[in-house]
């Protein structure tokens, strides 16, 4: 322990403001460099903490508190911990005008000027080229508040092999990734499978504004055990940077987590970038239009591959190329057998490939959904695979009534698998297993079986929303067993239709809308007129027509909201009915930067007359709720809670008979 009067010593000693020289800027760029009190006593090497700032906030971390609470604790937790903590500038400066001063990191739909993930790696090499740093990704860290805290995580999740921990305060719910033009949609919750060889915290306080976001946020780490994850929740009544040295605290842990300095075995991935690395492995996408590339169980024996146009569960980016360089894991010189797998269980193609000089192989696959294996010298045999359950990866289910589990088993060898046993088993009480075994007494080599007529599953929900929870797959056969989660949704019971639905396919409409009306609560109705779809206009959704629906709510979540249009997203289990298109709009005066997604839908031009789709249409309703009552201590709420309730109604699309 530090004495008293050498701690105030080292509080009043002023941090360091420097600048590092950016290609991504064309300029000199600032940070805020807080050194260990013995950094200049010896030749002692020290772990590194980047911290990111929020929105109106620059490297100087003075904005939100004048300096008088953040930058003091940053100093004396360096001052008793041997670390080195960095603030980061997320200064753009035709981004910094009119509301709150500033919008940091370039994080909007229509950004994408300036890639702060690759100026974060132009700050990490220059902190790494110019103190005395533990440089590797164990011994650095990301953190940071609000919008920083969205970097935090943001960051870790884009380079896995360059940061070991990552925490957030109140983080930001969402914001766009990408190259400029070709944008699309972050939401951390979206993207945990990024995070499984990373330790993340989680910090916040009970009276932030945007608490509901961050329970979400939690509840998406927690459900997944392979992500070393912990929480705190502070008693506090603004958005603002709590605990931060206890914080800290946590990544000194991750400091001395040995494991992280471990190449992992198997990894996921997904990335908005046309070209990427991660883990050694390096991917470049052409072609198709926005969207991601999506990597699942990339390991030596092969990989997973897929393109999505927005997360977590859009349709394949048409048109698009994936060009894969692996990691240096093979025998150079040495020939590899590759199957190359459709997802949609057709045959597949078979290459053979030599190893570079490097141990490297080369090849490509289109983006709409491979299932790759690598077999050759010291490439391990790969166990049988589950291929996914749906276009997302999970299932969404009706409750009460038996429904089919859609298991497709496929042999990634070039050998047949014989005797794979398959069980299924769910923690979950609302999960009722009417089948829970099936063997498979052969898979030829690049085969796949369909078990779906062997499993069924009835599921129980109550009222209210989609309750998650999720069955667990165990695959058993040579070389080891393999186990696989499926998400699943279950719809609530009891649901019922909607007051009213009015199908957009080409009309125009002047609907009642919700207006929220400001950080104090309430709101009140106003007409909105719009135009959308693709057809006849008539308000039926017909063979080869696209629309978008919208459904009136008796009550919203606001007090204030009876009796309001809002347009849908649209869930359904029928190859007849395609989700082509999603609507992301601000949700009202929300200060989040979340956006209320919506569906474009278009109807099969092969779709039978007198064909009965049952569908779920969802829709989020909000509401800034404010509560004057409430207190924390002697301190009243800041602003109002920003909330959101979903709404689920069943619906039937009936095709018309000719």
């Amino acid at each position: 322990m530090i004495p008293t009067f050498v701690l105030l010593s080292l509080l009043a000693t002023p941090f360091e403001d420097r600048t590092y020289p950016s290609r991504v800027f064309g300029q000199d760029r600032h940070y805020r460099l807080f050194l260990p009190a013995d950094y200049a006593q010896g030749t002692k090497r020290y772990p590194v903490i980047y911290y990111f700032h929020g929105h109106s906030d620059r490297y100087t971390l003075e904005r939100y508190d004048d300096g008088k609470d953040t930058v003091p604790k940053i100093l004396r937790f360096v001052a008793e911990n041997g670390v080195i903590v960095v603030a980061v500038d997320g200064y753009v400066a035709e981004h910094y005008t009119g509301f709150y001063g500033g919008t940091p990191y370039d994080v909007y739909s229509e950004g994408g000027a300036y890639d702060f993930g690759e100026n974060f790696k132009e700050l990490v090499a220059h902190i790494d080229g110019s103190l005395r740093t533990l440089a590797d990704r164990r011994h650095r860290a990301t953190s940071g508040l609000s919008m920083g805290a969205f970097m935090s995580f943001f960051l870790s999740a884009r380079y896995p092999d360059l940061v070991g921990s990552a925490s957030g305060f109140n983080p930001g719910p969402e914001f766009y990734a990408g190259e400029k033009g070709r944008r699309v949609l972050w939401r951390p919750k979206d993207h945990v499978a990024n995070h499984t060889h990373t330790m993340v915290r989680l910090v916040r306080a009970s009276g932030d504004y945007i608490s509901q976001y961050h329970e979400e946020t939690r509840l998406a780490f927690a459900r997944d055990a392979r992500v070393d994850f912990e929480f705190r929740q502070d008693e506090y009544h603004r958005h603002w940077a709590t605990s931060i040295g206890e914080t800290f605290a946590f990544h000194m842990r991750a400091f001395a987590t040995s494991e992280l300095n471990n190449t992992p075995e198997t990894f996921d991935h997904d990335n908005a970038y046309a070209r990427f690395s991660a883990w050694r492995w390096q991917f470049e996408s052409t072609g198709g239009g926005p969207g991601y590339t999506v990597l699942r169980g990339v390991s030596q024996g092969g990989l997973r591959v897929m393109t999505r146009r927005w997360a977590p569960d859009g349709p394949p980016v048409p048109g698009r190329t994936v060009r894969i360089t692996t990691a240096p894991l093979y025998r150079a010189g040495a020939v590899y057998a590759i199957l190359d797998a459709p997802l949609n269980g057709a045959a597949p193609r078979r290459l053979s490939l030599t190893a570079n000089a490097e141990g490297r192989l080369l090849f490509e696959v289109d983006g709409a959904g491979r299932q790759i294996s690598i077999t050759g010298p010291g490439a391990a045999s790969q166990a049988p695979v589950l291929l996914p359950v749906s276009r997302g990866g999970g299932l969404r289910v009706l409750p009460e009534m038996e429904t089919t589990l859609p298991l497709r088993v496929y042999n990634p060898q070039t050998v047949p698998l014989k005797g794979v046993s398959v069980s299924v088993e769910s923690a979950y009480p609302a999960v009722e297993l009417l089948n829970a075994k099936a063997t498979i007494a052969e898979i030829p080599p690049g085969g796949t079986i369909d078990l779906s007529a062997q499993f069924k599953a009835r599921f129980h929900a109550g009222a209210g929303d989609y309750a998650p929870a999720s069955i667990r797959v165990t695959l058993s056969s040579d070389p080891a067993p393999r186990v696989e989660e499926i998400d699943v949704m279950i719809a609530p019971d009891g649901m019922g239709p909607p007051l009213a639905v009015e199908v957009l396919d080409g009309r125009t409409v002047t609907l009642r809308v919700f207006r929220q009306k400001g950080n104090q609560g309430g709101g009140t109705a106003l007409e909105r007129t719009v135009t959308e779809g693709k057809g006849n206009g008539n308000g039926v959704l017909e063979p080869g027509e696209e629309a978008t629906i919208w459904v009136k709510l008796a009550q919203g979540l606001d007090p204030f909201d009876k009796g309001n249009w809002y347009r849908a997203r649209v869930y359904s289990s029928s190859p007849m009915l395609e989700e082509i298109e999603r609507l992301e709009e601000q949700k009202q005066r929300e200060w989040t930067g979340a956006k209320e997604l919506t569906s474009v839908v278009r109807l099969d031009v092969k779709t039978p007359p007198g064909t009965v789709i049952p569908v779920v249409l969802w829709n989020e309703s909000w509401s800034f709720h404010f509560t004057p009552d409430v207190r924390y201590g002697a301190e009243p709420l800041y602003q109002a809670y920003q909330l959101h309730r979903g709404h689920a109604h069943k619906f039937e699309w009936k095709v018309p008979s000719r």
